[in-house]
């Protein structure tokens, strides 16, 4: 019997991905290539990001033909714009429109929009180690990642999710306080990876710092003039790069009170390129009903969009 798939592509300001799934809804390919960034630099500017995804994209369609050579697509999922809403939209996410449409056109299959917020929040919840029971209830979805730092209240739709925002940063976002503090340090960006090796280095005394958390809102453009004040102080890449995440845990946190606080205590899940980071993870863990994406799930990736189609043919 002929083996049915689904294919997902996401083309995120930082990453070309392509994924394939069961019709069941099993991820069996989940392949990405990073956008490359000039030394020295904190991100890409969108033309930037669109020439880099057309050179990356025959690549992977290349890839993807040992996962779905001699398989029925029965469906092509593609992430089109940033969030749910109308005025959401990013030159970056036309990329994967255009390789999506044509991978299903040649191959007769149905295709499917969502959006790469969606798309991460289900990936999260496929990794999550409680998939069914996330599928079934509202529950509270973090995406912290270099483009976004939100908290958002999820209701499951039978394909999707009904999403409200609840909070958010109001001026940097987490992985950018993160990467502009290692390329501030001559680390490589990105720089998560490498300042979270850097920090479990570290076993010495930190500063204390004061965290800007209010009614589930975070500023963090101060915390990253005290890591460059702490910077000229010790210039020492491992204490200052456990202070920041040890700020970053410590807002997180607070955000995380006062969300219960709001709503009462319900199932929480973390997914974003930052909270592949395993002390992140210690620290908020120690909530009970805390659940984390695993890391191939948690960053930029296109496994949620095709299980997110997956969904929506076994709906129809």
């Amino acid at each position: 019997m002929t083996k049915r798939i689904v294919v997902g592509f996401d083309t995120s300001n930082y990453t070309t991905s392509a994924a394939v799934c069961t019709e069941e809804g099993e991820i069996i390919a989940n392949l990405k290539r990073p956008l490359p960034v000039s030394e020295g630099a904190c991100g890409l500017r969108q033309s930037d990001a669109v020439f880099a995804h057309i050179k990356n994209l025959p690549s992977l369609c290349r890839e993807l033909e040992e996962y779905t050579r001699g398989a029925d697509v029965i469906a092509v999922g593609v992430s089109a714009r940033p969030r749910q809403a109308e005025d959401s939209y990013m030159p970056c996410f036309l990329s994967g429109i255009a390789a999506a449409n044509s991978f299903a056109a040649a191959c007769g299959a149905k295709i499917y929009e969502f959006s790469h917020q969606d798309g991460h929040i289900r990936a999260a919840v496929y990794s999550s180690g409680a998939e069914e029971r996330l599928l079934q209830a509202p529950f509270a979805a973090f995406h912290v990642s270099g483009g976004t730092t939100e908290i958002l209240r999820v209701e499951p739709r039978e394909v999707g999710f009904s999403v409200e925002l609840v909070g958010e940063t109001e001026d940097l976002n987490v992985g950018q306080l993160v990467d502009r503090t290692g390329v501030m340090m001559g680390l490589a960006f990105p720089c998560g990876r490498e300042m979270e090796a850097l920090a479990a280095e570290w076993s010495g005394a930190l500063p204390q710092v004061k965290t800007c958390v209010r009614n589930c809102n975070c500023n963090l453009s101060g915390l990253q003039n005290l890591a460059q004040k702490y910077w000229n102080t010790c210039h020492d890449a491992r204490a200052v790069s456990a202070s920041v995440f040890a700020s970053v845990a410590k807002t997180l946190q607070k955000m995380t009170a006062q969300l219960d606080l709001r709503y009462g205590k319900t199932p929480s899940v973390y997914a974003g390129g930052v909270m592949s980071k395993r002390y992140l993870q210690s620290v908020l863990g120690r909530r009970a009903d805390t659940y984390f994406a695993e890391p191939m799930f948690s960053a930029d990736n296109a496994a949620g969009i095709a299980l997110l189609a997956a969904d929506a043919m076994r709906k129809n």
